[in-house]
């Protein structure tokens, strides 16, 4: 008799009840379907970065009168070259990793990156950048959207947050994505510990594993528990990756070290979430200390990254791996008060990988306040050039395979975005 999860919960939980501990998301496993070695890591910066503090405009002279006491020096950006628009365009003095991954072509930076009427809210503008939906951002996720558009049976394990609580990005409407902060975190849950705890998962695999006859709810939860274990298993494995070079000890390092164990061990995932904060810079931005603000920002990141990215290369899994990188909105040209910068609209986008034709994409904003076609707000902030849906439809099309029309319920395809 075939028995299905939607009988099983017609039937009753009451009919079988199990004290296991494994996470919830569980309950919905399916078995391992075959995918692409292609991967897709999420770099979210929360908070709203300052992209003119990180791809800076440093040949406008209105970058440096309007922000006479964060801008960066010219002589300490590192220039990495001119737009289409003839402007010399530069990284900040911290991203030294990122210009390496540059000047190996695989850097693509993407500037004026937003959407007509941007919100300035860090939730609604969170939830459109999630939702790829401005007019309507209560739906499922444009990635949980994709991974519910892969044939099943889906792997458990297709998607993966770092974070404790899964992003809108990643929510779907029948796929649904793990949190798993820490591998090592991520195991069997037990009242007992050291060998009483490996009995009961002893116990509780052995009573999985019969298939009783007859018992289709029974023979259900024994199913999914074996799936459960045998999940709980390959993220294990993950823990005890060490990479081909030291990953830093701050969460964004050891988030993309838990990235690359998973690659490398090959348990199933196809799309990551790693997120870092801190960029909701009101105050005190600091864009040029020694170790402190918005400069530490970036050599977070720097760091993270370029580890990331060279043990990747280690391992040969440079090629099939790409990281977009997006924040909820960009900030406001000039400065304020308090030495930091408000909440603005187009910001940038970076895309990384072995696959990614590196370059500068799009123009750089005119930062003169009267009156031009590149700035908004009564010229306080910087219009979008290119939609940022035109960035995940080139990533869904030319990365992932899908079909991104589909996806995104509309067509956003840019032909000049070929950054893959």
């Amino acid at each position: 008799m075939k028995f299905t999860r939607r009988d099983f919960i017609r039937g009753g939980v009451a009919a079988f009840t199990v004290s296991f501990g494994a996470p919830a998301f569980l309950s919905d496993l399916a078995r391992a379907q075959g995918a692409s070695r292609r991967n897709l890591v999420v770099l979210y910066l929360s908070g709203g970065n300052d992209a003119l503090s990180m791809v800076i405009p440093y040949q406008d002279p209105f970058y440096f009168s309007r922000r006479p006491t964060i801008f960066v020096p010219a002589g300490n950006v590192i220039q990495v070259g001119t737009d289409s628009g003839g402007s010399g365009i530069g990284l900040h003095p911290r991203l030294t990793a990122l210009k390496s991954i540059f000047d190996d072509g695989h850097l693509a930076l993407i500037q004026r990156t937003g959407y007509p009427n941007s919100s300035r809210s860090h939730f609604l503008g969170t939830d459109i950048w999630s939702t790829a939906h401005p007019e309507n951002s209560m739906g499922a996720g444009w990635l949980g959207r994709y991974l519910d558009s892969l044939p099943s049976p889906v792997d458990p394990l297709i998607g993966w947050c770092t974070q404790r609580e899964v992003p809108h990005t990643l929510v779907g409407d029948r796929v649904s994505v793990p949190a798993i902060p820490s591998p090592g975190t991520y195991t069997f849950s037990s009242p007992n510990t050291g060998t009483e705890a490996t009995f009961s998962r002893t116990a509780m695999a052995q009573i999985a594993s019969h298939v009783p006859v007859g018992q289709p709810h029974l023979s259900f939860v024994n199913g999914t528990a074996e799936a459960a274990i045998a999940t709980l298993d390959r993220v294990a494995s993950v823990g005890s990756y060490n990479g081909t070079v030291a990953y830093a000890t701050d969460g964004l390092s050891q988030a993309l070290k838990a990235v690359a164990g998973a690659m490398v061990r090959g348990i199933g995932t196809k799309v990551f979430w790693v997120q870092t904060g801190g960029f909701d810079t009101h105050s005190a931005q600091q864009t040029n200390a020694a170790n402190a603000g918005y400069a530490n920002l970036m050599g977070n990141i720097s760091t993270s990254v370029g580890t990331f990215y060279n043990d990747l290369k280690n391992q040969g899994l440079l090629q099939d791996t790409m990281i977009i990188q997006f924040s909820e909105f960009g900030r406001r040209i000039s400065e304020n008060g308090s030495g930091g910068t408000d909440h603005g609209a187009a910001g940038a986008m970076m895309a990384i990988g072995g696959g990614v034709r590196g370059g500068i994409y799009g123009t750089a904003p005119n930062l003169n306040p009267n009156g031009n076609p590149t700035l908004e707000n009564a010229g306080n902030d910087v219009t979008y050039e290119t939609d940022f849906r035109s960035v995940y439809a080139r990533v869904l099309d030319n990365w992932l395979g899908a079909n991104s029309a589909s996806v995104l319920g509309a067509d956003f395809r840019k032909n000049a975005l070929n950054f893959v």
